[in-house]
């Protein structure tokens, strides 16, 4: 039985957050707009070929398995998990591919903002999350966690700036707010609903898998 599609070995080094490639017997890509194969840019985690771990349909709902994981591109599962594979061959999940957001007309995935905020070399990592807006439909906000011991004065506007220049004037952030941390589980995953929950004022959902709690009251405040 297959579980995991991505791994790391004792053979290969292992980078932080990292993984070295995908399990043998998982045919995993990462897909463009188009279905395409790319590296070095954020796409859709996909396997070209079924896995001995698929399931064959879900219970009682005929043909949504399908629908759901097998439709969007010919003979490809969508596994739903934006991911990355950079110059060195190390892969990398960038989080949820459906937490995309509709800016201006322009659907605009969490990770992309993130990458870009993730070059500035004063931010050690990010979350971005849509808001609403009257007029684009929803705005972009970050939240960033300073690298080290950098200065956070114009961090802010820095980033923002960077991703203008990268992604347009329509898809600057409305607000960049710097935090001492990130909501996450005790995995390491950042947890962008409760975040975008909190951040409107919103009930944040179930919080059994918080690492760290403190970091709800610090969203609580920029917001």
């Amino acid at each position: 039985m297959s579980g995991a599609i991505l791994s790391n070995t004792t053979l290969q080094p292992i980078v932080s957050c990292g993984f070295a490639g995908p399990v043998p017997g998982m045919a995993a890509e990462v897909a463009g707009p188009g279905g395409e194969p790319v590296t070095g840019s954020v796409g859709e985690l996909v396997l070209r070929r079924p896995s001995p771990g698929m399931p064959l349909g879900f219970w009682g709902q005929p043909g949504r398995y399908e629908r759901t994981y097998w439709s969007h591109w010919p003979g490809t599962w969508l596994h739903g998990d934006f991911a990355e594979v950079d110059a060195e061959g190390v892969w990398f999940i960038r989080g949820r591919s459906d937490d995309t957001m509709n800016v201006a007309g322009k659907r605009l995935g969490p990770a992309e903002i993130e990458q870009i905020a993730g070059e500035h070399p004063g931010v050690s990592e990010s979350a971005a999350f849509g808001t609403p807006d009257p007029v684009k439909g929803e705005r972009v906000v970050v939240l960033v966690v300073p690298s080290g011991e950098v200065a956070q004065d114009g961090l802010a506007d820095e980033v923002s700036a960077l991703v203008r220049e990268r992604l347009g004037a329509a898809l600057r952030p409305h607000a960049v707010h710097v935090v001492p941390s990130l909501p996450r589980t005790r995995s390491g995953k950042i947890l962008r609903r409760v975040i975008r929950a909190v951040y409107l004022g919103e009930p944040p959902g179930d919080l059994s898998s918080l690492d760290n709690p403190e970091s709800i009251d610090v969203v609580k405040v920029v917001r």
